[in-house]
């Protein structure tokens, strides 16, 4: 999942900061998601699959496909 989060936000060309103004944390508390050393809350998961339109099970792992159910 850490390096899911990481891989997405590369992809759209962001910065931890940036995510992390996002999700109204600190840039080092987001380093710490990314790195596995903190677990992502519940709430900011969601707000991470927003962001990024793409499934729950998707950022956990549990599923490859990214398209989210309608």
């Amino acid at each position: 999942m850490y390096q899911k989060i990481r891989d997405l936000r590369e992809d759209h060309d962001l910065k931890q900061r940036e995510l992390a103004e996002y999700l109204n944390c600190s840039q080092r508390t987001y380093s710490n998601y990314e790195l596995g050393q903190r677990d992502i809350p519940t709430d900011v998961l969601i707000k991470l699959a927003n962001f990024y339109n793409v499934s729950i099970d998707y950022l956990l792992g549990q599923t490859k496909n990214p398209k989210r159910n309608k």
